[in-house]
Formats: C-alpha cells, sequence, structure tokens
C-alpha cells in the first residue's frame, strides 16, 4: 500500500494582503486534492519574499525543526518558486519542496481524460521543469517537482533532467496539439456561418458551470447521452463541451462548459490551454458562474474578471449566474442588474437564466407575414422548424403564416 504524503504548507503574507488567509485555505483544497496529508502550516509577513530562500533565515529553521517534529516529506509553497529557490529551500530542509503551480498541475494531469487536455497539461509541465532544469544538478534527480505524474522518484527517465530532450518533447507535443487546434477553428468557422449564438459558462473552478449545462440539457433536450461529467470538485471539467440547446419557440443557442479559473493560474497553464480558452474570446455572450454559498466569492468574481481580461475577452457581453443558492443560509439580496439567481442542483431559475440569456442573444429577430405559395412546401417546413410561428391561415394562394424568426431569413424569403 503507497504511503500518504504527509506535508507543511508555507506562505508569505506579502505587504498584508487582505486575501492571504483565503489563498492558503485554497492551497489545502489544492493540497486534498492530490490526496496529501496536511500536518502543520508556517507564514511569515514580509513586503516581498526573500529572493534565495522564500522566507527569512529565522523561518527556514522554524520549518526545519517541524519538518522532523512532524515527520513531514514534502513542503508545499503558496508562491511559484525560481529554480535557485527550489535548490537552496531543497538544501537547507533536505525534503522535498514543491510549489502552488505543481499542486494545480498535477490535479490536471489526474482529471484530463481528452487526448487534446491531455497534451495541454502535458505541455504546460513542461514549460515549468524547462527553466527549473539547467542547473539543479542532483537535486532534481532526488526531490523532482510533483506529488504524482511530475515525480517518479530518484529513478526516473532522464526526460526530466535533459534539456533538449524537454524542448525535443515539448515541440512534438505542440505539433500534436496543432492538428486538434485546426479541427476546433474549423468547427468554430462552421459555427459563425450557421448565425446560431455561442454562449460560453466561464467562472472559477467548482462553481457549478456543468451542473447548470446539464439542467438545461435535462429542460430542454430529449438527448441523456448529451449531459456532461459533473463532480463537487476542482477542476472537475477540463474538456471544452458545445451543446445545442433547442428552446420550446425554435430558437436555439449552443452552449459552451469551459476549464475553471483559480487564484494565481499558472503562466503555463494559460499558454497550453490557449486554444481551449479561445473558445470563450468568440463568444457571443458569457454566462459568469458565481457559487454563491462561498464566503470568498467576490474575491473569486475578481480573479475571473481579471483572468477574463487577460485573455482578451473583457468586453463580451455577461450576464451573472448566482449558483448554489440552495446553500446559502438566510435571505440573498437581489438588487444586481445582469444578475440571476438559481440553483442548478435544484433547476431553479433556470428557466430565468434561459430568457435572459435570449433577450441578450437574439436581437436579429423579427416579428413577420409570410404567404408561402403551395407548391414551396419544403418552406413551411423549414420554419415551421426554425421560426416561432404564432399562427398559420390556409388561403387560396397559399399558406399565410405569422412568425418570429430570424431576419436574415425574413430577408431571404420574403
Amino acid at each position: 500500500m503507497k504511503q500518504k504524503q504527509r506535508a507543511v504548507i508555507v506562505g508569505c503574507n506579502l505587504k498584508d494582503d487582505k486575501e492571504f488567509l483565503n489563498m492558503m485555505e485554497e492551497l489545502c483544497s489544492l493540497a486534498n486534492a492530490c490526496d496529501i496529508e496536511l500536518v502543520g502550516e508556517i507564514t511569515q509577513k514580509l513586503e516581498r519574499v526573500y529572493p534565495s530562500h522564500y522566507l527569512g533565515r529565522g523561518k527556514i529553521q522554524e520549518l526545519f525543526t517541524l519538518i522532523h517534529e512532524k515527520d513531514v516529506n514534502m513542503v508545499i509553497f503558496n508562491d511559484e518558486l525560481s529554480p535557485s529557490q527550489i535548490r537552496n529551500l531543497y538544501t537547507a530542509l533536505k525534503c522535498k519542496v514543491i510549489d502552488r503551480t505543481v499542486l494545480i498541475l498535477d490535479i490536471l494531469a489526474k482529471r484530463s481524460k481528452s487526448k487534446e487536455a491531455q497534451l495541454q497539461v502535458e505541455i504546460a509541465k513542461l514549460q515549468y521543469i524547462l527553466p527549473r532544469v539547467t542547473g539543479l544538478g542532483e537535486t532534481l534527480g532526488h526531490q523532482a517537482f510533483g506529488t504524482g505524474f511530475i515525480n517518479k522518484g530518484s529513478g526516473e527517465t532522464k526526460l526530466e533532467l535533459d534539456h533538449k530532450k524537454i524542448k525535443d518533447r515539448t515541440s512534438g507535443l505542440h505539433a500534436e496539439l496543432e492538428t486538434l487546434v485546426v479541427q476546433r477553428q474549423n468547427q468554430r468557422k462552421q459555427r459563425k456561418k450557421s448565425g446560431i449564438p455561442v454562449v460560453v459558462l466561464v467562472g472559477y473552478t467548482n462553481a457549478g458551470k456543468s451542473s447548470i449545462m446539464n439542467s438545461m440539457i435535462d429542460l430542454y433536450s430529449s438527448s441523456i447521452d448529451k449531459k456532461v461529467f459533473e463532480k463537487d470538485m476542482l477542476f472537475a471539467t477540463l474538456e471544452t463541451y458545445v451543446r445545442n440547446i433547442k428552446l420550446p419557440d425554435n430558437k436555439s443557442f449552443l452552449l459552451s462548459d469551459t476549464v475553471g479559473f483559480i487564484s494565481k493560474l499558472p503562466r503555463q497553464l494559460v499558454n497550453a490551454f490557449r486554444s481551449t480558452l479561445e473558445e470563450i474570446t468568440e463568444a457571443d455572450l458569457l454566462v459568469h458562474v458565481v457559487d454563491c454559498s462561498n464566503p470568498n466569492y467576490k474575491q473569486y468574481i475578481e480573479v475571473t474578471k481579471k483572468t477574463l481580461k487577460e485573455l482578451g475577452a473583457g468586453n463580451i457581453p455577461i450576464i451573472y449566474a448566482y449558483n448554489k443558492t440552495d446553500l446559502v443560509e438566510g435571505e440573498i439580496t437581489k438588487d444586481k442588474k445582469d444578475c440571476i439567481y438559481i440553483s442548478a442542483k435544484n433547476k431553479a431559475g433556470i428557466g430565468e437564466l434561459v430568457n435572459e440569456i435570449c433577450k441578450k442573444t437574439f436581437l436579429q429577430y423579427v416579428y413577420c407575414e409570410l404567404l408561402i405559395p403551395y407548391e414551396k412546401g419544403n418552406l413551411l417546413s423549414y420554419f415551421k422548424n426554425n421560426a416561432n410561428i404564432k399562427s398559420i391561415k390556409y388561403n387560396s394562394n397559399g399558406v399565410l403564416i405569422s412568425m418570429e424568426c430570424k431576419e436574415s431569413d425574413y430577408r431571404r424569403y420574403k
């Protein structure tokens, strides 16, 4: 039976950051997701981290003592460590040293199911390792970098130790990924041609994006096999799913689920997942899903806003979907514009959310009347499937239909 790893978490509270405690709490969640047992915590208030050892000398000594007292085999740092910090800390602590980025990469490696997600995670992992290989020498062999897939022990292949091999491997993975990226771009072009609006669910990890998608599939689709994987855990979704949501009035939109964001999202990950995240930048509307039962939800909203801006999606129209209202104690104050309060689990408010999506996406629809000659029966069938027909009257010249349809269809057939 594999022995569970025991770890101490370490963080620097820089310039008295009011979000520091939340960040440390999240680091605990990341460690738990990697099945690591946490047995202690060391923190230090600083203006900036020490470039050599991250912490001051006194705290390093305190950490060394705690490691031996608690029989710890790993120390996890809240910030991404430089190559020299990893080397110096390993020398001082005689213990495996990893950081927040490694935990996130490790979780993603375990959760990725599709070929595209697996390639993206491996590229991110190699981009993290590459600058940390040169000069680490024996340190790397003993300590490696991860909790699972990144760390294969001191007997691992020389891939982790060879600069050129890492570069060659990364190039090969990029070439493999590029084929899938072209496929995804072609799919997006086809969707654009169809004229169907694209709505993308975005938000912090574990806010309930996949649950919202499944609730809509339940309510508006007969194909239950179209449902996506959902679970109450960090990074449950790494794949980008797209589903056609067809409403009773024959309007339809494409709903896309994306990978969740997190504080200090590793830049390697943003780079590797750029093709997947492009789905967001080409959306007609974003639904920003917020777990309003989480006490830190306001901070998570800001993290998501910042990430969207960095991706170039800051100007896309947005609706805020405050999810998990069933878990909120007391009364919820509903006073914000463009905010819908829902419980995806109970399907409460989903109809209201869909109505709001319709208001913002179906702007190119018109009410009109068309007289369709009897010999154009195929045209009548088309409108029955693609428009919201209000009335049908049969007369001597043909079929008079009163309906709401796409402006492009009206112009084409008027």
